[in-house]
């Protein structure tokens, strides 16, 4: 295989995120022609087809979206090199992010509206996505940034070629009708995990319908409490659970830094714990990019200004950061 230049590197990246030679070259400030030749002598250079026909566009082919995703990773290793040599380089770029609901709203656009007053060259590009989905496109290169979450009682297991850190973590509860807890003795509102989940044994549960860790925390404790839970309902919405719940449809996991609605009880959870925890992952080596570095920096600032206000969002930390160092109602 011959030497291949970045600049080719780059415009196969950029397709890969923007789906169209002209995107590509209005943002390279060049021409279609210029691009589509470049991604041609690519091929060449590669020995590999990368792109094929999509209508009346083109698409990468499987070789063209595994050479992009190197491409992430070389040029993020170009740009570290750079930011080396010239440290007081500011980051600029376009960065991209995919992460559930909550930690887009509480965590992330504070820190973007605050980075485009101090950092107006770098553009911050948000979608909301469950973790397997947010991963899934972390893989294939259309994101930089994913940030997932799991439970401690549902540890999440990240593939070799990924980085991550743990953000924070927030403590969950059993969202109950309140109308029910008069009738619980007072071991059961003792708020130990598997005493409160027998209480309810006899009711229907919801999980999520995006994600299976909040079953897996149900089963879990469930398991010890020696039965299975009837799993009837699934929602991504912390509204509608809440609906389901003053309904009495059933019970449900619920935050606990989440104010209760009238008619609903939350009822703590505890040996075992119920923990919330977000993660920031990035593939290998890309966290050396500095409007990454950046990013994954301020969140780690974040992780601690948490802690100063543990009813707000509990935080919790498993180690620094590396190097530099869905609407309101949605469930996560």
């Amino acid at each position: 295989m011959e030497v291949v230049e970045t600049r080719r590197l780059q415009i196969l990246l950029e397709l890969s995120r923007l789906g169209s030679m002209r995107a590509v070259a209005n943002l390279l400030e060049t021409t279609t022609s210029t691009v589509s030749q470049q991604l041609a002598i690519l091929a060449r250079e590669n020995g590999a087809v990368l792109l094929e026909a999509d209508g009346r566009g083109v698409r990468l082919t499987p070789d063209g979206r595994r050479l992009a995703a190197h491409a992430s990773i070389i040029l993020a290793a170009v740009a570290a090199a750079q930011a080396d040599l010239n440290p007081d380089a500011a980051p600029a770029g376009i960065l991209r992010v995919a992460g559930f609901s909550t930690a887009i709203r509480r965590t992330l656009i504070p820190i973007i509206t605050d980075l485009s007053a101090t950092h107006p060259q770098l553009e911050i590009v948000v979608s909301e996505h469950e973790p397997v989905e947010a991963l899934a496109l972390l893989d294939k290169g259309e994101i930089d940034l994913a940030i997932t979450y799991d439970y401690s009682l549902a540890p999440s297991e990240f593939a070799p070629e990924l980085t991550t850190s743990l953000i924070w973590s927030t403590p969950w509860s059993l969202g109950v009708q309140s109308s029910s807890v008069h009738i619980l003795d007072k071991q059961t509102l003792s708020g130990n995990s598997s005493r409160t989940f027998a209480a309810f044994r006899h009711h229907n549960w919801i999980g999520n319908s995006r994600n299976t860790a909040d079953e897996d925390v149900l089963r879990t404790i469930a398991s010890l409490a020696d039965f299975q839970p009837t799993i009837k309902h699934r929602s991504d919405s912390l509204d509608l659970v809440e609906d389901l719940v003053l309904a009495g449809m059933g019970v449900g996991l619920l935050p606990t830094d989440r104010p209760a609605r009238d008619g609903i009880t939350l009822l703590p959870l505890a040996n075992p714990d119920v923990l919330l925890q977000a993660h920031a992952v990035t593939r290998n080596t890309r966290h050396l990019w500095a409007p990454l570095a950046l990013l994954l920096q301020r969140l780690n600032v974040e992780r601690y200004s948490h802690q100063a206000h543990p009813y707000e969002l509990r935080s919790r930390s498993l180690g620094a950061l590396p190097r530099l160092g869905k609407e309101a109602d949605a469930r996560h």
